[in-house]
């Protein structure tokens, strides 16, 4: 049983609201380099901070999917949230300035894929515990 009850998405989000309002960071640290790795084939691949943000939140995504396929009250919740979340980061894309950018709308678009894959998962694993009771025999 897992212990998490909360979207892990919600990092993704708070990480990216942090850097965004409370340390008013510019919005070219999304571009800047975080790290330069030389290639055998001799080019330079460049990951940037919005590449790493993306990366993890790719990897919250696989977590949330996997949690997603046991059926409990905590998974329902889960989803919930998960759709909350999915909502306040919609309304922040197109409301909020500082959210305008391609992280944030790739961020958007993880955060539906978690919650539509979450509930069709979640549907799906249902039907198959479907439990007959058959009749006792005297």
């Amino acid at each position: 049983m897992y212990v998490l009850g909360f979207p892990l998405l919600l990092i993704a989000f708070a990480v990216y609201n942090i850097v965004a309002f409370v340390l008013v960071m510019p919005d070219t640290i999304w571009t800047t380099q975080l790290v330069a790795v030389p290639m055998p084939s001799g080019q330079i691949w460049q990951l940037t901070w919005q590449d790493a943000l993306l990366a993890g939140s790719i990897l919250l995504l696989w977590v949330e999917i996997i949690k997603s396929t046991q059926i409990s009250l905590r998974t329902i919740i889960d989803h919930v949230l998960s759709l909350l979340l999915f909502v306040a980061m919609l309304i922040e894309f197109l409301l909020v300035k500082s959210a305008g950018t391609s992280a944030f709308f790739l961020l958007l678009v993880i955060s539906m894929v978690d919650v539509l894959a979450g509930f069709i998962i979640s549907i799906r694993t249902a039907e198959r515990q479907v439990e007959v009771e058959t009749p006792a025999k005297t």
